[in-house]
């Protein structure tokens, strides 16, 4: 059975397309143009978009004000937080199921403890980039390849455009190996 799949915050398309590749009708919605120029994507705000009636809302609200790797700014950021907390918990309240994908961070807790924490050396990229993520009516994501070589990569990152990519926009990027598992394992979810 085809699903209704929305992948908000999601400019890059990978978890649309491996949920696209298995037959569903997978959407993605950021307020950036979709990188690989697909049809399937909305440019415009998430919370509009996830109105419409979706079976399944992946959602990779953005982090900079809530990645523990920003915590000493967070005295001076207080507003800024609040305002991407907020946004984040807006999707808490969905009814389908849903996923919401963030690095260690605020919302551990301002929400609560994640149901999950992966990384993708589990799908098979010998990195390490721990992800949270928050679940409803959806199982944990279950390791698909388990690889060696687990090296850091996101702090490496250089700064300014590459590939005519910013770094904030590379770094946001899903790994392919988690955008299959999660299209595959939950994909399948009647």
């Amino acid at each position: 059975m085809s699903l209704r799949v929305l992948v908000a915050c999601e400019f890059s398309g990978v978890v649309r397309e491996a949920f696209r590749k298995r037959g569903h009708d997978a959407w993605s919605c950021d307020l950036e143009p979709a990188m690989d120029g697909s049809q399937f994507h909305v440019q415009g705000d998430a919370k509009k978009v996830v109105c419409s009636d979706w079976d399944l809302v992946i959602v990779h609200p953005p982090c900079t004000y809530l990645a523990v790797s920003g915590a000493r700014w967070w005295a001076d950021r207080q507003t800024e937080q609040a305002e991407a907390a907020k946004f984040f918990m807006y999707f808490t309240h969905l009814c389908c199921r849903w996923a919401i994908e963030n690095p260690i961070g605020a919302m551990s807790r301002l929400y609560r403890k994640p149901d999950q924490i992966i990384q993708p050396w589990q799908f098979g990229h010998g990195e390490t980039k721990a992800t949270c993520l928050w679940i409803h009516g959806l199982p944990p994501l279950q390791s698909t390849s388990v690889v060696p070589g687990r090296e850091g990569r996101c702090w490496k990152e250089s700064p300014g455009v590459v590939n005519g990519l910013t770094r904030q926009q590379r770094r946001s990027v899903t790994y392919q190996g988690i955008a299959d598992a999660m299209a595959e394992q939950w994909g399948g979810l009647q």
